[in-house]
């Protein structure tokens, strides 16, 4: 996979969450899901490239479930945490403006669940014309069935699956 332009490519973490990355998820448990997002999300801030957090929200309630916040460890200070009420990432959250503002054609994505936030996020970028790369060991899902179908037989026909590892960019920006 050729390098990514930092000036061009924002990572999009979807939903990793205290009381999602808990759950068991498969084809990785969530601690495997976050080690692989923070390896990523190192690898973006060294080359200046913007890191986006997506966290859902259920609406109409007065408070959120425990462990609704996003795992502490991936969130640096000064990036963006959009809130979503939708299983998707664009409707009616201002993430594309979002997106749009900090330069970004192409997004890097990855969380949980693979089939459901990561890949309806997905869905709605791709009907905005970005480019995509899907993180393909820093998401899971609640089944490796689920992750394998969004994985083996939608990314492809919606970008580039690959692995935290051959995912690089140019350089700082």
């Amino acid at each position: 996979m050729p390098a990514l332009d930092p000036g061009r490519t924002a990572l999009v973490l979807v939903d990793l969450m205290e009381r999602l990355v808990a759950l068991p998820l498969a084809p990785r448990p969530g601690t495997e899901v976050v080690s692989a997002a923070g390896r990523l999300a190192d690898a973006f801030r060294t080359a200046g490239a913007p890191v986006v957090h997506l966290r859902a929200e259920r609406p109409n309630v007065d408070r959120q479930p425990p462990g609704s916040g996003l795992v502490a460890e991936l969130v640096r200070e000064g990036e963006p945490v959009v809130v979503k009420r939708t299983i998707g990432g664009f409707q009616d959250t201002g993430l594309h403006e979002l997106l749009s503002g900090l330069g970004a054609t192409t997004l890097v994505l990855g969380g949980v669940a693979t089939n459901l936030g990561v890949e309806s996020t997905a869905r709605a970028a791709c009907d905005h014309g970005y480019d995509l790369v899907f993180a393909e060991d820093a998401m899971s899902a609640l089944t490796a069935d689920e992750h394998r179908a969004s994985v083996d037989l939608d990314f492809p026909r919606l970008g580039t699956v690959a692995a935290v590892s051959a995912i690089t960019l140019d350089g700082p920006a």
